[in-house]
């Protein structure tokens, strides 16, 4: 497989214009631990699309620590994760599911101050979705890496879930 750049990554025709996305998006009612609303243990991430990426920015709080007032590395994984999945639907108006998530530390990141998440497309070939994605807090890097996503149509997607796709997810599942 041959990645390309993706036409987009350089020059978004709505470059500059901050957009929030729906907070709904897979309904009022989902769970996910990054995303969900109304997920009383989660992280309820708030997403926007800022020309060709997406960002999210999120305060980690006491009792997410791995070593001491350091946010965990697996919860910053996740946090990367979410702001690239988002990007999927900021940027392509598509849901996937990730396949692979490298992550590199560069420094510590401290709870009880807000880091800022993007993610942006990096590359895309197909079905497959490389997104570029970078922790920074304080104004420095803290973290970057790469999240990689397949794009399922609906069909595939009910059968990785094992169930049919919720209605207002299909959607996400077609190819544009």
């Amino acid at each position: 497989m041959s990645p390309h750049k993706h036409p987009h990554a350089a020059a978004h025709p709505h470059a500059g214009e901050v957009v929030a996305l729906d907070p709904h998006t897979f309904g009022t009612e989902q769970r996910c631990f990054g995303c969900g609303p109304n997920n009383p243990v989660g992280m309820r991430l708030r997403f926007e699309r800022d020309g060709d990426a997406v960002v999210t920015r999120f305060t980690p709080p006491e009792g997410w620590e791995g070593p001491p007032g350091v946010f965990h590395g697996g919860l910053q994984s996740t946090l990367a994760d979410e702001v690239a999945g988002w990007a999927l639907v900021g940027l392509l108006g598509r849901m996937g599911f990730t396949t692979s998530l490298n992550i590199r530390f560069l420094r510590p990141v401290r709870v009880g101050v807000e880091v800022e998440a993007r993610a942006s497309i990096g590359a895309h070939n197909g079905n497959i979705v490389a997104l570029d994605v970078t922790l920074r807090q304080g104004g420095r890097t803290a973290a970057m890496g790469t999240v990689t996503f397949m794009l399922p149509d609906v069909e595939k997607a009910g059968a990785y879930l094992g169930s049919p796709l919720p209605r207002e997810w299909e959607h996400l599942f077609t190819a544009r």
